[in-house]
């Protein structure tokens, strides 16, 4: 089980509280974590990721210079650095699939550090709260559990998650920390928000709406964002949801009603509109061929012609 803690081998984990009570210097971690100022992240070098995605690069890469991702309520981001190389990952994980996941970003990361031989692998976690149906709690203990069981060694250096990142406004549970960002190049972790969450927000919203499952979204040695084909039925029985007061697609959308960012609703409705004018995904994927887009001269993802790379 090589999970370490101050060069430590972590025990079989049981429950967050008992690893933050075992571990008082994680509380702190925590409580030094959560009260950063909050980052909002220029568009410029910034490569977003939704729910369901994660990427990874090196330092060396010139077109992105933050990884990001926000809006987590029971949620988790996952950022995980070789400090050799300074290959660095990021995922946003609902908990789908964790026990699948981990290993994807522990080997992403490991075949970009392949040719260092120097350094180890640090692990920052963030997300959930105190969240009445403990779908956090559950969250937390299966992404440390799944790293656990990786066989190479990892060290947690940040745990801001579930207790931790728990605050109550109002006599509501909410999340102190949404969002976080990556620095490529020095591999500083830090609260953030972003206005740009594309590209291709709400085809990527789309998929992970219609069931798609954690996946990669950057190539990280062309520089490329890239949207594989997905699929989903055409069902125009989601239409019902867009006559829906606020409250209704709170409550039966959201895993946490009560903590959803303002937008969270308008941002439901537009990826239902999205599915609706789009029942047929093959269109959006001529050839069966993905979806790719670079860094423009102005710092922007711009669409690339398929022909160049095929």
């Amino acid at each position: 089980m090589p999970l370490f803690i101050q060069s430590r081998e972590v025990d079989h984990i049981n429950s967050t509280k008992e690893l933050f009570d075992r571990n008082p210097h994680l509380q702190e971690n925590a409580r030094a974590f959560r009260s950063k100022p909050l980052v909002v992240v220029d568009t410029k070098g910034l490569l977003y990721i939704q729910q369901r995605e994660f990427a990874a690069t090196t330092p060396d890469d010139d077109c992105v210079s933050v990884i990001g991702s926000d809006d987590a309520t029971t949620c988790h981001l996952v950022v995980l650095r070789h400090t050799g190389s300074g290959a660095v990952c990021l995922a946003h994980c609902d908990g789908s699939s964790t026990w699948s996941e981990v290993p994807l970003f522990v080997r992403t990361v490991t075949l970009l550090s392949s040719v260092c031989k120097e350094g180890r692998l640090e692990l920052h976690l963030v997300g959930g709260f105190n969240d009445e149906s403990k779908t956090s709690h559950s969250l937390s203990h299966n992404i440390l559990a799944a790293f656990q069981k990786q066989k190479e060694d990892i060290h947690l250096e940040t745990c801001c998650i579930t207790e931790m990142n728990d605050s109550v406004i109002n006599g509501t549970h909410r999340p102190v920390v949404y969002g976080i960002g990556v620095d490529v190049k020095t591999g500083e972790v830090f609260p953030s928000s972003f206005s740009y969450k594309g590209p291709a927000e709400e085809l990527r919203a789309a998929r992970t709406f219609s069931g798609g499952q954690m996946v990669n979204i950057y190539d990280s040695s062309r520089r490329l964002v890239k949207i594989d084909p997905c699929k989903w039925s055409p069902n125009l029985d989601i239409g019902f949801w867009l006559s829906q007061k606020d409250d209704i697609i709170l409550k039966y959308l959201s895993t946490s009603p009560m903590a959803e960012p303002p937008h969270f609703v308008q941002h439901m409705k537009s990826t239902i509109r999205f599915l609706l004018e789009h029942p047929n995904s093959s269109i959006l994927f001529p050839g069966g061929q993905p979806q790719l887009f670079q860094r423009n001269d102005n710092g922007d993802w711009e669409t690339v012609d398929l022909c160049l790379y095929y």
